[in-house]
Formats: C-alpha cells, structure tokens, sequence
C-alpha cells in the first residue's frame, strides 16, 4: 500500500484562499457601490428599474473569469 504524506501530491497554493478573499472584497465593493445609487434608481420607472438591476447583476461576473484563471493555473491570461 502506498502512503500518503506530506511530501506525495501537490503542495496546496496560496492563490486559492486569496482568490476568494478577493471575490468576497469584490461582492463588497459591488453591492456598496449600487446600494449608493439605489435612491436614483429607485425614482426611475420599474420596467428601467428591473433592466438595470439586471445588467448590474450580470456585470459583477466579467472580472470573475481571470480572477479564477489566476486562481486555478497562476496566471491572468
């Protein structure tokens, strides 16, 4: 049987557990950033309302695909 030790596998990185403080500062900064222009968007019409919350709710995706590329291989592009 083989063993496993500290020295079989590969070793676990760091860019994991910053990946994800970093998705966490992300989704702060989002939701901090539209909750300060909820007043102006909540005097716009509903149907305006529902596309930008919408729209503002896909956006915050965009930088996730090259944080995780970064995360996974440790490098950006």
């Amino acid at each position: 049987m083989s063993q496993i030790g500290p020295d079989s596998g590969p070793q676990p990185s760091w860019r994991k557990p910053a990946g994800m403080f970093g998705i966490l500062v992300l989704i702060l900064v989002w939701i901090v950033a539209v909750a300060s222009f909820s007043a102006e968007i909540g005097s716009l019409p509903v149907l305006v309302q529902l596309v930008i919350y919408v729209v503002l709710g896909i956006i915050w995706i965009m930088p996730l695909k090259p944080l995780l590329r970064w995360m996974e291989l440790g490098r950006w592009k």
